[in-house]
């Protein structure tokens, strides 16, 4: 028999899938993966039970139970004075989800989209799957801040959509207001659409506003915004995300969304609705929170061979490795987390054509105690 082509022959099992195996083989600390060693708000982990209890099982519906989209427009409008309704609000079965149903509603054969590198590694391939051309533009560090004047260069009849990640996963920078100034000018008059993935909305640092597209109407009316619950409230493996986009987005959008998961965990839902309605103050402690870790984990590596810029938002710290090494990222990685017992992800995986860096990614959404450890190891390098 002979099997069809692959739609993705290029694409493998993703990096974190991988050094996630590897630091569990070797007994590794794993600073890889991007998710918490510890649990969430008690009262949002109780309260998935006593729904569950109470028989709240089956489906929700397709765009997500009411009393959570309410709740999402009500921390929107708070947050970021956008006054959005329930209906411009969609629960996704996570983040990744809505990212790829976002592209699969607006993107057809021969449109470009743009997206800056390093870039998360679902853009690329939600592109492709659906007919578009993948247009990527390098950050440079140590800023890794937009060069408006080549995003303006890179812009032909054929781009549809921008994506734009902040805080940036995996280089922890933030957009400024400046930089939305400039998004704005760029776009009017135009035809282009936004996706915004700020599933790190909450985690940006030193007192800096997260500068999201439902800031601004101009932006907006041309948006999806894809946020995620798994990172505000330390539970990534609900998967539960969700996206807002003004009614005519939100339509298609939904169009995709129904034929991808159609509906999400019910009574996590109901849970999440309840959290947001009676803590909203979680959200707004969330920076502070991260920082605190983000801080603990640069002072105990302020005395390795290791070098850095703290960063400026997300829960991961980019450091370079020049002073210790000439591998590659991927085999210095490799190395770390063989021989010296700490898993790290390479940031070249993140870049279509890799500029010369030598930089890895650390997650500090660990334990104190975690990354005391993994920092002794490393600081013994």
């Amino acid at each position: 028999m002979r099997y069809p082509a692959s739609k993705l022959p290029q694409i493998g099992t993703t990096i974190f899938t991988l050094m996630s195996q590897m630091a569990n083989e070797y007994k590794a600390i794993n600073l890889s993966q991007g998710f918490p060693d510890f649990d969430g708000p008690s009262a949002l982990l109780n309260a998935v039970g006593a729904y569950i209890a109470k028989g709240m099982n089956q489906y929700a519906p397709m765009s997500g139970l009411p009393v959570l989209r309410e709740q999402i427009a009500v921390k929107v409008q708070r947050l970021y004075g956008n006054p959005i309704t329930a209906d411009e609000v969609t629960i996704t079965s996570g983040a990744t989800e809505a990212l790829f149903a976002a592209i699969a509603a607006v993107v057809r054969p021969g449109d470009e989209v743009i997206m800056f590198d390093p870039a998360y590694d679902s853009y690329d391939p939600a592109v492709e799957l659906n007919g578009g051309v993948a247009v990527h533009l390098q950050l440079h560090p140590p800023s890794f801040a937009i060069d408006w004047a080549k995003l303006k260069a890179a812009l032909t009849p054929k781009t549809r959509l921008i994506i734009l990640n902040s805080p940036h996963n995996p280089t922890g920078s933030v957009l400024t207001a400046a930089d939305m100034q400039q998004l704005i000018e760029l776009v009017r008059d135009t035809d282009l659409l936004l996706l915004g993935d700020e599933v790190y909305e909450h985690i940006a640092f030193n007192g800096q506003v997260h500068q999201s597209l439902n800031r601004y109407p101009e932006l907006y009316e041309r948006s999806f915004v894809v946020s995620s619950f798994g990172k505000t409230y330390h539970a990534t493996g609900w998967k539960i995300g969700y996206c807002v986009a003004p009614p005519p987005l939100t339509t298609e959008f939904r169009k995709m969304h129904q034929y991808l998961t159609f509906a999400t965990c019910t009574p996590m839902q109901l849970a999440l609705a309840d959290i947001l309605r009676d803590e909203p103050e979680h959200a707004d402690n969330l920076p502070q929170f991260y920082q605190q870790k983000r801080d603990l984990f640069c002072s105990l590596m302020s005395n390795s061979r290791f070098t850095f810029t703290p960063s400026a938002g997300t829960y991961f710290q980019l450091v370079d490795y020049s002073a210790i090494s000439d591998l590659p990222d991927k085999a210095f990685c490799e190395w770390l987390t063989q021989q010296v017992g700490v898993a790290a992800i390479p940031v070249s995986v993140f870049c279509q054509t890799p500029p010369e860096m030598r930089l890895i990614r650390f997650c500090f959404a660990k334990s104190d105690e975690t990354l005391q450890r993994a920092a002794e190891r490393l600081s013994a390098i």
